[in-house]
């Protein structure tokens, strides 16, 4: 029996609301492929990202017009030249992953050659607010080891400053998602040293990595919008000193792995990250964070609602995924 592909488009509510210099959401509009063969079925799922000039019709359609290949069998390694990184190529390389695990009766970790996965924590994001606001919510996480704080330019001093009153024992990650700029980065960067923080991811716009060639930061600046597949690695490693890795930046696992892998031979650091997404995204990313310096892959903590059966948190700790939920 040929294989069959269907698409979905699911949503799911974010508890409170998910705010980044960009702009805010209260759900998460995920996308589904299931590709079926004898009975076996694998999934994966993307999150289109307006940032990269997705849609969630865009990336649908686009994972549509290829049922014919998925048909015929289409393979991993021929996914990658039919489809660019992005959303559409994530959903269906981890619906492959999964189906073949699934038709195999061996874990995906296994068939890729990775270490069997283990429990990891998570960073907790805190979203973009006023200082007042964002020291609450470091204040109710400051239970948590790890806190990835979402910065927006004017007034980042001033916020990094009160999360860290918030929450004086966690290790902070910060997240400008490019909104600081050539006048900014300095006093940001003295607020960051100040405060102790580990990580600065992008903090300025991707278009403006240049800049970061004549800045020095005694603390690693991590590229996030800057760094997508393998292409470009070296030039980014001489402006950067880590990578977030994103599956749905890569196009799925089969490129994530490799990308981690040149990464390491570069000597940058890494961090596995996420979209907002449920824990069927994050699933195939956590076979990756025993490579990782930070994991980021909180997406289903930052949900009203999350996939049943899902990953298993205890507190900022994942847990690795059971078979039912993937790979």
């Amino acid at each position: 029996m040929a294989r069959t592909l269907s698409v979905a488009i699911e949503r799911f509510p974010i508890a409170g609301s998910f705010v980044i210099s960009r702009g805010s959401r209260t759900e998460a509009v995920v996308v589904v492929a299931t590709i079926t063969e004898n009975g076996v079925t694998g999934r994966g799922e993307c999150v289109p990202y307006p940032r990269y000039g997705e849609t969630v019709e865009g990336v649908v359609a686009l994972i549509e017009a290829q049922s014919d290949f998925i048909a015929k069998g289409l393979s991993r390694t021929a996914l990658q030249d039919l489809l660019p990184g992005g959303a559409a190529r994530n959903a269906l390389d981890c619906a492959l992953w999964d189906l073949e695990a699934k038709q195999a009766g061996t874990p995906v970790w296994q068939l890729a050659g990775l270490p069997a996965p283990k429990p990891a924590i998570t960073c907790y994001t805190l979203s973009l607010g006023t200082p007042e606001s964002m020291e609450e919510a470091a204040a109710r996480a400051a239970h948590r080891p790890l806190l990835k704080v979402k910065l927006g330019g004017e007034g980042d001093v001033a916020r990094i400053e009160a999360v860290r009153r918030g929450a004086p024992n966690s290790t902070l990650v910060v997240d400008a998602n490019e909104a600081w700029t050539a006048e900014t980065i300095q006093a940001n960067l003295a607020a960051c040293k100040a405060a102790g923080v580990k990580l600065i991811e992008q903090p300025l716009p991707a278009a403006n990595d240049d800049l970061l060639a004549s800045i020095k930061s005694e603390i690693p600046i991590c590229a996030d919008e800057s760094v997508h597949e393998r292409h470009g690695l070296a030039d980014v490693a001489k402006r950067y000193q880590a990578i977030n890795v994103k599956l749905d930046k890569t196009g799925g696992l089969t490129e994530a792995v490799a990308l981690v892998q040149d990464a390491k031979q570069l000597g940058l650091g890494l961090m596995i990250g996420c979209m907002v997404g449920t824990s069927l995204a994050m699933a195939p990313a956590l076979l990756l964070a025993g490579e990782a310096d930070f994991v980021d892959l909180d997406g289903p903590l930052l949900l009203a609602t999350d996939r049943d059966p899902g990953l298993e948190f205890d507190g900022s700790e994942i847990r690795p995924a059971k078979s039912a939920l993937w790979g």
